[in-house]
């Protein structure tokens, strides 16, 4: 029954966002100091580019996320982008994703980029790129700052990735 209010809620905060500011008003922040912010130092057509998406993609092989902790899952999914359009789903029940499940491109852009690649706009993509879920809340945030993102900075630093274009769901 939690998953199907989840799904309902998502469809209605998706026709009605001003419902969804006012929960955003209530909800708890968590503060940030500083912007962790890298500037692009190379031209983007000598760069490589990697995709981090939290709106729950991930290989149709590997386990969904976890729909059933209220807090969200922390964990993160690897998409090698040797992986055919076909091999890829969304298991994420916090946002209406009907138009990306018929286009995963609106969330996760991996056609476009292999368009700008050959078009010679980037360099190259990333053999592999990453997929959470974007619903992260209560002890999992601390999770997500201090172990998963970290986890996942290394990773693009050993494949020696230039830019990371960040995708919501």
């Amino acid at each position: 029954m939690g998953r199907l209010k989840n799904i309902i809620l998502a469809k209605i905060l998706t026709r009605f966002p001003s419902l969804l500011d006012r929960i955003v008003e209530k909800t708890k922040k968590t503060e940030v100091s500083g912007i962790p912010w890298a500037p692009v130092r190379k031209r983007l057509s000598g760069s490589k580019v990697a995709i981090v998406t939290t709106a729950g993609v991930h290989l149709r092989s590997q386990t969904a996320f976890d729909m059933h902790d209220p807090d969200g899952d922390p964990t993160w999914r690897e998409l090698p982008l040797s992986t055919p359009g076909d091999g890829y789903t969304i298991t994420h029940d916090y946002y209406d994703h009907a138009d990306a499940d018929r286009d995963l491109n609106i969330v996760f852009p991996i056609d476009r980029l292999k368009e700008m690649k050959e078009a010679g706009i980037i360099g190259a993509i990333s053999e592999v790129n990453f997929g959470f879920m974007g619903h992260i809340d209560g002890p999992h945030v601390e999770t997500l700052i201090k172990k998963t993102a970290p986890e996942i900075a290394k990773r693009l630093k050993t494949e020696e990735v230039d830019v990371v274009l960040l995708t919501p769901g």
